[in-house]
Parts: structure tokens; sequence; C-alpha cells
């Protein structure tokens, strides 16, 4: 059990920057729910979707 724990945790850090994923992703997620709304829904979802990608660019 030790060992596989041990290796989904080393392919979890290898995988890429989780740090931005754990940020990025609740942001994602909260964008796709505000762009049901009308008329605002698009344009808000559309910034925080940029700033996602700014974030997931960082080399952490």
């Amino acid at each position: 059990m030790l060992k596989i724990t041990s290796l989904l945790f080393a392919l979890i850090i290898l995988s890429g920057c989780v740090l931005t994923k754990v940020v990025t992703v609740p942001m994602r997620i909260t964008g796709a729910v505000i762009s049901v709304i009308p008329v605002v829904g698009e344009s808000v979802d559309a910034v925080i979707d940029q700033t996602a990608d700014a974030i997931d660019l960082i080399p952490i």
C-alpha cells in the first residue's frame, strides 16, 4: 500500500504544476456556472478563463 501511495504521489508531482491546478480548477468551475447568467455571464466567464490561463503559466 505504501508503494502505491508513493507512486501516485510521485506521478502527481511530476505531472505538472499541481499548486496552480488547485487554484485554477475551482476558478474554471465558477466561471462555467456564472456563464449561464444572461447578458454578463459570458464576459465574466471569459475574464475568469483568461486569469486562470495566466495562473497556469506560472512555473511553480
